[in-house]
Protein backbone atom coordinates (compact mmCIF):
# COMPACT_ATOMS: atom_id res chain seq x y z
CA UNK A 1 0.00 0.00 0.00
CA UNK A 2 1.30 3.45 -0.91
CA UNK A 3 0.34 6.68 0.80
CA UNK A 4 0.97 10.26 -0.22
CA UNK A 5 3.16 12.31 2.11
CA UNK A 6 1.43 15.47 3.35
CA UNK A 7 2.63 18.77 4.67
CA UNK A 8 1.30 19.97 8.04
CA UNK A 9 -0.79 22.51 6.13
CA UNK A 10 -2.76 19.64 4.59
CA UNK A 11 -1.22 19.99 1.13
CA UNK A 12 -0.06 16.88 -0.69
CA UNK A 13 3.56 16.57 -1.71
CA UNK A 14 4.83 14.83 -4.84
CA UNK A 15 6.33 12.02 -2.78
CA UNK A 16 4.73 8.74 -1.87
CA UNK A 17 5.77 6.21 0.74
CA UNK A 18 5.09 2.48 0.78
CA UNK A 19 3.78 0.83 3.92
CA UNK A 20 5.39 -2.40 5.01
CA UNK A 21 3.00 -5.26 4.21
CA UNK A 22 4.45 -7.36 7.03
CA UNK A 23 2.96 -4.80 9.44
CA UNK A 24 0.12 -2.91 7.75
CA UNK A 25 -0.95 -5.70 5.39
CA UNK A 26 -1.36 -8.66 7.75
CA UNK A 27 -4.64 -10.38 8.58
CA UNK A 28 -5.64 -8.82 11.93
CA UNK A 29 -5.93 -11.09 14.95
CA UNK A 30 -9.01 -9.97 16.88
CA UNK A 31 -8.33 -12.10 19.94
CA UNK A 32 -4.83 -10.68 20.32
CA UNK A 33 -6.31 -7.18 20.12
CA UNK A 34 -8.88 -8.08 22.77
CA UNK A 35 -6.27 -9.44 25.20
CA UNK A 36 -3.86 -6.53 24.77
CA UNK A 37 -6.63 -3.94 25.15
CA UNK A 38 -7.99 -5.72 28.20
CA UNK A 39 -4.54 -5.75 29.80
CA UNK A 40 -4.01 -2.05 29.04
CA UNK A 41 -7.30 -1.09 30.71
CA UNK A 42 -6.67 -3.45 33.63
CA UNK A 43 -3.25 -1.92 34.28
CA UNK A 44 -4.83 1.54 34.49
CA UNK A 45 -7.07 0.46 37.37
CA UNK A 46 -5.82 1.59 40.77
CA UNK A 47 -7.40 -1.28 42.65
CA UNK A 48 -7.57 0.77 45.86
CA UNK A 49 -11.31 0.40 46.58
CA UNK A 50 -11.82 -0.77 50.15
CA UNK A 51 -14.64 -1.05 52.68
CA UNK A 52 -14.77 -2.03 56.34
CA UNK A 53 -16.26 -5.33 57.36
CA UNK A 54 -17.99 -5.89 60.68
CA UNK A 55 -14.71 -6.83 62.39
CA UNK A 56 -13.24 -3.42 61.49
CA UNK A 57 -16.20 -1.26 62.56
CA UNK A 58 -16.00 0.54 65.90
CA UNK A 59 -18.92 -0.45 68.10
CA UNK A 60 -20.08 -2.56 71.00
CA UNK A 61 -20.29 -6.33 70.69
CA UNK A 62 -23.12 -6.47 73.25
CA UNK A 63 -26.27 -8.25 72.11
CA UNK A 64 -28.75 -5.52 71.35
CA UNK A 65 -31.80 -7.63 72.26
CA UNK A 66 -32.68 -11.05 73.55
CA UNK A 67 -32.61 -13.86 71.07
CA UNK A 68 -36.17 -15.15 71.49
CA UNK A 69 -39.56 -13.78 72.31
CA UNK A 70 -39.30 -10.52 70.38
CA UNK A 71 -41.19 -11.67 67.29
CA UNK A 72 -38.36 -10.52 65.05
CA UNK A 73 -35.22 -12.10 63.70
CA UNK A 74 -32.35 -12.69 66.06
CA UNK A 75 -29.55 -10.12 65.94
CA UNK A 76 -25.99 -10.14 67.20
CA UNK A 77 -24.24 -6.81 67.72
CA UNK A 78 -24.70 -3.30 66.37
CA UNK A 79 -22.02 -3.95 63.71
CA UNK A 80 -24.30 -6.36 61.85
CA UNK A 81 -24.27 -5.60 58.09
CA UNK A 82 -28.09 -5.50 58.21
CA UNK A 83 -28.03 -2.39 60.38
CA UNK A 84 -27.28 1.16 59.37
CA UNK A 85 -23.67 1.95 60.22
CA UNK A 86 -22.75 -1.70 60.31
CA UNK A 87 -19.95 -3.39 58.44
CA UNK A 88 -20.09 -4.06 54.71
CA UNK A 89 -20.69 -7.69 53.75
CA UNK A 90 -18.37 -8.93 50.98
CA UNK A 91 -17.23 -5.42 50.09
CA UNK A 92 -14.34 -4.58 47.75
CA UNK A 93 -10.78 -5.00 48.95
CA UNK A 94 -7.51 -3.61 47.52
CA UNK A 95 -6.29 -5.82 44.70
CA UNK A 96 -3.97 -5.86 41.70
CA UNK A 97 -5.69 -6.27 38.32
CA UNK A 98 -2.47 -6.76 36.35
CA UNK A 99 -1.99 -9.91 34.29
CA UNK A 100 0.83 -11.03 32.02
CA UNK A 101 0.87 -11.31 28.24
CA UNK A 102 3.65 -12.65 26.07
CA UNK A 103 5.69 -10.10 24.14
CA UNK A 104 4.97 -11.66 20.73
CA UNK A 105 1.23 -11.57 21.39
CA UNK A 106 1.42 -7.87 22.27
CA UNK A 107 3.40 -7.21 19.10
CA UNK A 108 0.82 -9.09 17.05
CA UNK A 109 -1.97 -7.04 18.64
CA UNK A 110 -0.28 -3.75 17.77
CA UNK A 111 0.39 -4.86 14.19
CA UNK A 112 -3.23 -6.00 13.87
CA UNK A 113 -4.47 -2.60 15.08
CA UNK A 114 -2.22 -0.83 12.56
CA UNK A 115 -3.48 -3.15 9.82
CA UNK A 116 -7.08 -2.22 10.65
CA UNK A 117 -6.21 1.47 10.44
CA UNK A 118 -4.56 0.94 7.06
CA UNK A 119 -7.61 -0.94 5.73
CA UNK A 120 -9.93 1.81 6.97
CA UNK A 121 -7.72 4.50 5.39
CA UNK A 122 -7.16 6.03 8.80
CA UNK A 123 -3.44 6.72 8.38
CA UNK A 124 -2.01 10.08 7.29
CA UNK A 125 1.74 10.33 6.67
CA UNK A 126 3.31 13.72 7.44
CA UNK A 127 6.70 14.97 6.43
CA UNK A 128 8.98 15.65 9.39
CA UNK A 129 8.47 19.10 10.85
CA UNK A 130 9.75 21.29 13.67
CA UNK A 131 7.39 22.44 16.40
CA UNK A 132 9.17 25.21 18.24
CA UNK A 133 6.34 26.87 20.18
CA UNK A 134 4.17 24.99 22.70
CA UNK A 135 0.97 26.64 21.47
CA UNK A 136 -2.28 24.72 21.39
CA UNK A 137 -3.53 27.00 18.63
CA UNK A 138 -0.69 25.87 16.36
CA UNK A 139 -1.44 22.21 16.95
CA UNK A 140 -5.17 22.76 16.38
CA UNK A 141 -4.38 24.35 13.01
CA UNK A 142 -2.58 21.14 12.00
CA UNK A 143 -5.60 19.06 12.97
CA UNK A 144 -7.98 21.40 11.18
CA UNK A 145 -5.90 21.04 8.01
CA UNK A 146 -6.96 17.39 7.92
CA UNK A 147 -10.49 17.99 9.27
CA UNK A 148 -9.64 16.30 12.56
CA UNK A 149 -10.52 19.17 14.87
CA UNK A 150 -13.55 17.37 16.32
CA UNK A 151 -12.33 13.80 15.84
CA UNK A 152 -10.00 11.65 17.87
CA UNK A 153 -6.45 11.69 16.59
CA UNK A 154 -3.12 10.17 17.56
CA UNK A 155 0.15 11.64 16.34
CA UNK A 156 3.19 9.36 16.42
CA UNK A 157 6.66 10.88 16.78
CA UNK A 158 10.05 9.19 16.85
CA UNK A 159 11.65 11.23 19.64
CA UNK A 160 10.22 13.12 22.56
CA UNK A 161 9.01 16.60 21.61
CA UNK A 162 8.10 18.58 24.70
CA UNK A 163 6.55 21.47 22.75
CA UNK A 164 4.31 19.13 20.78
CA UNK A 165 3.20 17.38 23.98
CA UNK A 166 2.43 20.65 25.77
CA UNK A 167 0.48 21.97 22.78
CA UNK A 168 -1.75 18.88 22.59
CA UNK A 169 -2.35 17.93 26.22
CA UNK A 170 -5.26 20.36 26.70
CA UNK A 171 -7.14 18.86 23.74
CA UNK A 172 -9.56 16.14 24.78
CA UNK A 173 -9.56 14.27 21.47
CA UNK A 174 -5.89 14.69 20.52
CA UNK A 175 -2.90 12.73 21.75
CA UNK A 176 0.80 12.70 20.92
CA UNK A 177 2.81 9.55 21.57
CA UNK A 178 6.29 8.24 20.89
CA UNK A 179 6.48 5.11 18.77
CA UNK A 180 8.10 3.20 21.64
CA UNK A 181 5.03 3.93 23.80
CA UNK A 182 2.55 2.81 21.15
CA UNK A 183 -0.26 0.60 22.42
CA UNK A 184 -3.23 -1.16 20.85
CA UNK A 185 -5.86 0.80 22.76
CA UNK A 186 -4.62 4.22 21.60
CA UNK A 187 -4.43 3.05 17.98
CA UNK A 188 -8.00 1.77 17.90
CA UNK A 189 -9.38 4.63 19.99
CA UNK A 190 -8.24 7.21 17.44
CA UNK A 191 -10.17 7.95 14.27
CA UNK A 192 -6.96 8.79 12.43
CA UNK A 193 -3.23 8.27 12.93
CA UNK A 194 -0.87 11.10 12.00
CA UNK A 195 2.53 9.51 11.44
CA UNK A 196 5.70 11.41 10.67
CA UNK A 197 8.00 9.87 8.05
CA UNK A 198 10.75 9.22 10.59
CA UNK A 199 8.19 7.61 12.90
CA UNK A 200 7.03 5.32 10.13
CA UNK A 201 10.59 4.07 9.67
CA UNK A 202 10.82 3.55 13.43
CA UNK A 203 7.62 1.48 13.38
CA UNK A 204 9.06 -0.70 10.64
CA UNK A 205 12.29 -1.19 12.60
CA UNK A 206 10.37 -2.23 15.73
CA UNK A 207 7.64 -4.40 14.24
CA UNK A 208 9.06 -5.40 10.87
CA UNK A 209 11.16 -8.34 12.08
CA UNK A 210 8.41 -9.82 14.29
CA UNK A 211 6.87 -13.02 12.94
Amino acid sequence: MELTVHKITGEKTSRKIKLDDSIFGIEPNDHAIYLDTRQHLANKRQGTSSTKERAEITGSTRKIKRQKGTGTARAGDIKNPMFRGGGRAFGPRPRNYHFKLNRKLKQLARKSALAYKAKDKGIIVLEDFDFNDPKTRSYVSILNSFELGRKKSLMLVKDKNENLYLASRNLQNAKVSMVHNLNTYDILNANSLLIQESSLKEIESIFGDEK
